[in-house]
């Protein structure tokens, strides 16, 4: 226990209270500030550029601090929070008129980058996600917590799978357990916190997450063998509630996700399609922000998450397709136009439960509540089940808005502590403390007039400041009139400020019922929580319903205006796509007025596993590549897909190896990165998975390209059997089809007119002629002699290629090990060590016996 006696009753409050939070930057309110001491004050300087000062003495040393207003404090918490930190919110909860010393305070939460609940601070169309990560031997455990939403989940999975989970995730903070990091947790970009081991207990998870779903066992949620994901949930619940400071009343639900139920997405596969983000890091130009048109954030976080999570098993994606055509087919405006009226009901009800919810929020949800039979009204009578399933939460108890129409103000203030939140005519006691404040200014004007009749002071002014309180001004000139009675309360430059008896006495009254009447109404205001919390399911369900309905009403909203159809899923292996589009390349083309897209087939089954695709860069392979997996996907989250007809069999993964880029950081070039997704490719992809190849091998020279290329080309074909567009620059690559049943050629078409080409962007069966690379530099602007080198040297390239009269079989089997590649074994070593000449008949026939005994154990 340290010793704070030497220091002032002040700082001995503020270093007990840092005491317990030694790593997190404690804000100790004082009066309209937030001030920061010592190290604290030192760090927020530098990371917030605000003011360090000193200010008096405390165990003999100047107390260093510097402080951020409390109205604008919620701006530098949002710096704070991207930069990594973590903030404890010690606010004054003792009463300053009885207090005898320093008044009482303490830490009412602590904000960090995963527990994160305030409105500002956090993005409108992303999950902010806490998740904790344990793992005993090979085996990982995952659990996750969005505190603004109230969804919970667990998972466990291998060491492979684990980067693929923390990609989907995006977590804001991971809590670990030790120094030990593995490199996909290294890799993340969420602010990393370490937990002590303790916590990080598999009976205390399991018992943990009993208490907060109210169960007596896992079991119905089919997470009752998931030993290490619960040590993650114990350090994970443990730390929200000791950031919130209470319990998490509104995370009433647990989903448990497996590998084995979602389509898998790698993070390559997240990263080169585009899902979420551009290869840049921006938000936009990607598929998400091409289908988000939703009109509430949580509906545009529920469409993220129908994105990152698609399952395999397609009655989910089916019920959304159904939903989606009854929308189409019943008009979805109607609806899109009631969803404007709908506040963030998610986020609310989330606070709602923390405690942390402002009047205005609950403004925006009694509005919301009032707004939903004509929002109901806006459905398909005949709806399909999924839209009935959602409008059935529609209808939350009736008690929520009698509450809150009763007691809440039409406009009610921002904050509690500024009054004016609770509805007139709610509370007796409030009105008339109400009545007296509202009644100031009339006894002001009043006294003030007969003053001035009284003293003969004709700009006699009679005032108030929330400093000095109410006063009677008078100017120098006129201070020979002043009564004996006025007592002088404030001297100015050219004036003196006064108080009677009597206006001290109203002064007395007014000021005390102003605070009586601010003390009631937070007091009121609590009980209207209070009243409030036992609808928090209710709540939380009609969030998901409106999140769900809003989702689904941007898709059929996509549909329409792109034309999009719905894809049909099937039983027998194979992806057919007539009329495909890339929906973000289309979108772009369709701003700039760049002209329509050019569509293009796609057709594996069985019988037809491999396309290998030629044909000139730009010309639009690795586009056809995108939209091929990215129709896949969007039909497995239960979208509709830009196409003019889609059927699907089963489809368990899409990987793909797509453009050259390294990984400095993690000491891996550009080729060696290929090749490690490449190998990950190999060693994961199925018979279901779909695999986009796009020009593999390019890292390194030709000849060791060309082999690794063709190579790889044959696994996939003849072991991992997956479903595989195979983009190319290697010609030799074209006679993969000839010996490989299951691959075609394809190619991307352009026509050469002289020195110029145009680009067709059309899939035609057979193989490209050329590639057109230097036509594709001169476009570049590369200056025109270079431009007639590389011409004149290409020329000569393929003259001498036609000369070579024999071509490498790159798929012939590969050779048995020659003589000098071959390791001698035992034996051989055995017979070359032997000298016949030298031996004696007892020798040699020992030695015979020693080679019969080494050829047993070889065999």
């Amino acid at each position: 226990m340290q010793d704070f006696s030497q220091h002032t009753p002040m700082m001995q409050q503020y270093l007990r209270i840092k005491a317990a939070f030694p790593d997190t930057l404690v804000f100790y309110r004082m009066g309209d500030f937030y001030e920061l001491f010592y190290d604290d004050a030192v760090k927020a300087n530098r990371l917030l550029d605000i003011t360090i000062t000193t200010r008096g003495q405390s165990a003999g040393q100047p107390v260093v601090m510097a402080g951020v207003p409390v109205h604008s404090v919620e701006a530098y918490l949002a710096k704070l929070i991207k930069l990594g930190e973590a903030v404890a919110i010690a606010e004054q909860v003792g009463d300053m008129a009885t207090a005898k010393g320093p008044v009482e305070r303490k830490v009412v939460r602590v904000v960090t980058p995963g527990t994160v609940t305030d409105t500002e601070l956090l993005a409108d169309k992303r999950d902010t996600l806490l998740v904790a990560l344990h793992h005993k031997g090979a085996t990982y455990g995952l659990a996750w917590l969005g505190l603004s939403s109230g969804q919970l989940g667990l998972t466990e999975c291998s060491a492979r799978e684990l980067d693929t989970w923390l990609a989907r995730l995006n977590a804001a903070e991971l809590l670990v357990c030790g120094d030990e990091l593995p490199p996909a947790v290294q890799q993340a970009r969420a602010a990393v916190t370490k937990r002590p081991a303790w916590q990080f207990d598999s009976a205390l998870g399991a018992r943990k997450l009993c208490e907060q779903l109210r169960v007596a066992s896992l079991a119905g949620y089919n997470a009752q063998d998931l030993a290490v994901a619960h040590a993650a949930a114990a350090a994970l619940l443990s730390y929200a509630e000791h950031t919130q400071g209470r319990a998490l009343a509104h995370v009433s639900t647990l989903s448990v996700e497996r590998a084995s139920d979602l389509l898998e997405l790698p993070p390559s596969t997240q990263r080169n399609l585009e899902l979420t983000q551009t290869l840049r890091g921006e938000d936009s130009p990607t598929l998400l922000s091409v289908l988000d048109t939703c009109r509430t954030g949580m509906g545009s976080r529920a469409l993220r998450r129908w994105l990152v999570y698609p399952l395999r098993e397609r009655t989910q994606a089916r019920q959304r397709h159904e939903a989606i055509a009854a929308l189409i087919g019943h008009g979805f405006e109607p609806l899109r136009d009631a969803l404007k009226q709908v506040s963030d009901v998610e986020r609310i009800a989330a606070r709602l439960a923390l405690r942390q919810v402002r009047p205005r929020e609950l403004a925006g949800l009694r509005t919301t509540l009032q707004a939903l039979p004509a929002l109901r009204a806006t459905l398909p009578a005949q709806a399909a089940p999924l839209l009935v399933e959602l409008s059935a939460a529609l209808t939350p108890p009736p008690e929520i808005l009698d509450q809150l129409q009763r007691a809440l103000a039409e406009e009610p203030a921002v904050m509690v502590r500024d009054g004016g939140v609770i509805a007139p005519g709610f509370d007796a006691e409030l009105d008339e403390l109400r009545a007296i404040s509202q009644n100031c200014d009339a006894f002001l004007i009043d006294l003030e007039a007969r003053e001035r009749a009284r003293t003969g002071i004709a700009n006699l002014r009679v005032q108030f400041n929330k400093v000095h309180g109410f006063y009677i001004e008078v100017t120098q000139g006129q201070l020979d009139k002043v009564p004996l009675d006025y007592q002088r309360r404030q001297t100015l430059k050219n004036a003196e400020r006064f108080i009677t008896p009597e206006l001290k006495a109203f002064e007395d009254k007014a000021l005390s019922a102003q605070d009586r009447a601010l003390a009631r109404e937070k007091m009121l205001y609590e009980q209207l929580l209070d009243a409030l919390q036992p609808h928090l399911p209710a709540l939380t369900a009609l969030a998901r319903a409106l999140a769900g309905l809003d989702a689904l009403a941007a898709l059929a909203e996509r549909a329409t205006t792109l034309n999009w159809c719905q894809p049909q899923f099937v039983k027998e292996p194979c992806i057919e796509i007539e009329q495909g589009r890339h929906p973000v390349v289309e979108a772009r083309l369709l701003e700039t007025g760049n002209g329509p897209f050019m569509p293009n087939d796609c057709r594996l089954d069985a019988n037809r596993r491999m396309l290998v695709i030629t044909g000139p860069n730009m010309g639009g392979k690795s586009t056809f590549m995108r939209q091929v997996a990215l129709i896949v996907l969007l039909a497995a989250m239960g979208s509709y897909v830009p196409a003019r007809s889609c059927r699907l069999g089963p489809i368990d993964a899409i990987h793909t190896r797509i453009g050259a880029a390294d990984d400095l950081a993690n000491a891996q070039s550009t080729f060696m990165l290929e090749m490690t997704e490449a190998a990950a490719i190999i060693h994961g992809a199925t018979e279901q998975s779909l695999v986009l190849m796009d020009e593999i091998g390019r890292g390194t020279s030709t000849f060791d390209g060309l082999a690794l290329a063709s190579a790889i080309a044959t696994h996939l074909h003849d072991r991992n059997r997956s479903f595989t567009l195979f983009a190319t620059h290697y010609f030799e690559l074209t006679e993969f089809p000839a010996k490989h049943e299951r691959a075609i050629n394809v190619h991307v078409s352009a026509a050469e007119s002289g020195d110029d080409i145009v680009f067709l962007h059309e899939i035609q069966p057979g193989p490209a002629s050329r590639s057109y690379g230097v036509q594709v530099a001169r476009l570049a602007g590369m200056p025109p002699a270079l431009i007639r080198q590389a011409r004149a040297t290409l020329e000569a390239l393929e003259a001498q290629q036609r000369a070579h009269d024999a071509q490498i079989d790159l798929f012939a089997p590969p050779p048995p090990p020659s003589e000098e590649q071959r390791a001698p074994s035992p034996v051989e070593e055995a017979l070359a060590a032997l000298q016949p000449d030298a031996m004696s008949p007892r020798e040699a026939l020992d030695a015979l016996y020693r080679l019969k005994e080494l050829q047993g154990k070889a065999s």
